[in-house]
C-alpha cells in the first residue's frame, strides 16, 4: 500500500481508502451483516488501510457503529476518519448550521471517538458551498479550535461547486466526483494542491460501469434503476471504447482505479465493496502504474466522445 498527504496535521493515508456505505444495514439486499462490516474493515486494515470514509445516513448510522466497534482495538492516532453532515441517521435532510455541532456529537459516540479528522457537507445544494453567504464555515471553524475535528470541507460533485468552496472558504478537504466517464472535476485539481486541500475521489467505478461487468441488456432494481434504457446503451458502448483502449476485459476496475490515483493531487480514492474479494481486487490497483500515453488517451475519450453526452450519474 502506498501512502499520500491528506490534510495538515494529520498522518499520511492509504491510496485506497474504505468507503462505508456499505457498513450499514438499512434493509435492502446488499445490507451487510455487523459480523461481515467488522470483518470488513479488519481486513482493510490488514491490507494497509488507514482511511475510512462514513456518514450518519449510511445504514441509518449503523455504518458509523459498526465502523467505531471494528476500529475500537485500532491504533487511533494510525487511523484517519472521515464522516459526514447534513444527510442524518433518520434518513432526512439537514443542512442547518444549527444543527452541525449535534450531528456531529452524534457521530462522534457512534464513532466512539474524541475527534474526527475531517468533517464534510454531505452533497448539499449548491449555495451551501459560498462562504460568503453561510456560517457554516466559522461553526467548523470554531470546531477545529475545540479539537472537535481536524479539518472541514464538502462532498461535491462538479468542478463549480469546487471552485466556489475553494475561493470563498478555508476548507482543506474535499470528496469528489471523479472517474474515466467524469472528470468535470480534473479542472480543480490543479487548486486544490496548491491551497493544500486534499482530495477523496467518490465514485471511481461509476457505480459499477467501470468493472466491465455490464452491458447494453443490463437492468437494475437498486438505485441505479433510475437510468433509463437509453442511458444504458450509451453507458455500454462507452465501456466498449474504453476497452478498445485499455486492451483489457478482466482488470478494467484496477484500470479506472489506478487512472483516479494517477493525479498527484488525488489523496485517496474509496471504491465501494460489497465483499472481501473485491476489496483485495480493489487494494491491487495500487499496484498498477498509470503510463502517460494511456493517461492521455483517456482524457482524449471524456474530451471526445464523454463530455458532450452529460452522462446521468
Amino acid at each position: 500500500m502506498k501512502y499520500k498527504k491528506y490534510i495538515k496535521d494529520a498522518i499520511n493515508i492509504s491510496e485506497i481508502g474504505l468507503g462505508g456505505w456499505q457498513l450499514g444495514q438499512d434493509g435492502s439486499w446488499k445490507s451487510m451483516t455487523e459480523i461481515e462490516a467488522i470483518k470488513l474493515v479488519h481486513t482493510s486494515l490488514d491490507f494497509g488501510i488507514n482511511f475510512f470514509d462514513t456518514a450518519p445516513n449510511y445504514g441509518f448510522g449503523t455504518s458509523e457503529e459498526r465502523l467505531g466497534k471494528a476500529l475500537k482495538k485500532a491504533d487511533r492516532s494510525k487511523i484517519v476518519i472521515n464522516t459526514k453532515f447534513g444527510h442524518t441517521h433518520t434518513g432526512t435532510l439537514n443542512f442547518s448550521s444549527k444543527y452541525i455541532r449535534a450531528s456531529l456529537e452524534g457521530s462522534l459516540k457512534r464513532l466512539q471517538v474524541d475527534y474526527i479528522d475531517s468533517f464534510i457537507i454531505h452533497s448539499p445544494p449548491s449555495e451551501y458551498f459560498d462562504g460568503n453567504k453561510n456560517d457554516h464555515y466559522e461553526i467548523l471553524e470554531k470546531l477545529i479550535e475545540e479539537g472537535k475535528i481536524k479539518a472541514y470541507g464538502a462532498s461535491l460533485d462538479t468542478y463549480d461547486d469546487m471552485k466556489l468552496l475553494m475561493d470563498t472558504t478555508n476548507s482543506k478537504v474535499i470528496e469528489t466526483f471523479f472517474n474515466i466517464f467524469h472528470q468535470d472535476t480534473l479542472q480543480g485539481f490543479e487548486e486544490a494542491q496548491t491551497n493544500e486541500v486534499g482530495l477523496i475521489v467518490k465514485i471511481p467505478l461509476d457505480s459499477g460501469w467501470l468493472t466491465g461487468k455490464y452491458n447494453a441488456q443490463s437492468t437494475f432494481n437498486d438505485i441505479r434503476s433510475r437510468w433509463s434504457k437509453e442511458d444504458i446503451e450509451t453507458r455500454a458502448q462507452l465501456v466498449n471504447n474504453l476497452k478498445a483502449i485499455t486492451g483489457t476485459e478482466e482488470n478494467l476496475a484496477q484500470i479506472a482505479i489506478a487512472f483516479c490515483l494517477a493525479y498527484d493531487a488525488v489523496s485517496t480514492v474509496i471504491p465501494g465493496n460489497i465483499t472481501i474479494e473485491q476489496l483485495t481486487n480493489n487494494v491491487k490497483s495500487s499496484e498498477i502504474s498509470m503510463p502517460q500515453h494511456l493517461l492521455e488517451k483517456l482524457e482524449q475519450l471524456y474530451q471526445s466522445e464523454i463530455k458532450k453526452r452529460n452522462l446521468p450519474w
